[in-house]
């Protein structure tokens, strides 16, 4: 294997991924900020493709901030049930809109530290609100990322939170948003958990002659 710092390595990835998809965005179907809130609590033990089989009739039937936040927590319970551990679900999105309508005035906070005091709101769905709502500096550790960036040996930890650390240290801030949605597509297409399709990795050549650790 050829040694190269953690940072090039970085940049490599960076840069293949961005030729490979140049089209980068959010596997979750939204119109409105608060919407992405709610599909990102959803998309916890669910994939993305069933979240938004379920957001489509949720966010007809309660096509407001302030619908969500009067709602019948048994009502939005029945309609995302698909998704998991629904009673749960249920109530955090109700109290998340809530606290995002009476406390924040309907506005989507700019900080993790505000973001994270939403009811079941953790580090990844912050994250991915302020890359995607705000445009600013965000890493979302999901599956994809965790498992992707061990294997390119951008990191050796397995917690979320300590990727998201090592990873802010060698991904530039205007970078990490996209670099981690397209993280989720290679994830889905080539790298996957299971019987990764490394024959076929567009990636590879994108490396200079680095391999990853499998």
């Amino acid at each position: 294997m050829i040694q190269v710092t953690k940072k090039e390595r970085a940049a490599l990835a960076i840069a293949g991924l961005a030729e490979i998809y140049p089209d980068a965005r959010c596997s979750l179907t939204y119109q409105k900020p608060y919407e992405l809130m709610i599909a990102g609590r959803l998309s916890a033990q669910c994939t993305d493709a069933r979240v938004n089989i379920v957001t489509k009739p949720l966010f007809e039937k309660y096509s407001t901030l302030e619908a969500f936040a009067e709602a019948d927590e048994n009502d939005i319970a029945e309609i995302i049930k698909p998704c998991g551990l629904y009673k749960t679900k249920a109530k955090s999105i109700v109290g998340m809109c809530r606290r995002l309508l009476y406390d924040f005035g309907g506005e989507m906070p700019k900080t993790i530290e505000e973001l994270t005091t939403l009811p079941g709101i953790g580090r990844k769905t912050a994250n991915l609100i302020m890359g995607d709502v705000h445009g600013l500096p965000a890493i979302v550790t999901d599956t994809h990322c965790i498992r992707i960036c061990g294997r390119l040996g951008l990191t050796k930890e397995k917690e979320p939170q300590k990727v998201e650390q090592d990873l802010l240290k060698i991904i530039p801030p205007k970078e990490g948003s996209d670099f981690c949605h397209r993280l989720v597509i290679f994830g889905r297409e080539f790298c996957t958990a299971r019987s990764p399709k490394c024959g076929e990795c567009p990636l590879r050549g994108h490396l200079n002659g680095y391999s990853c650790k499998l």
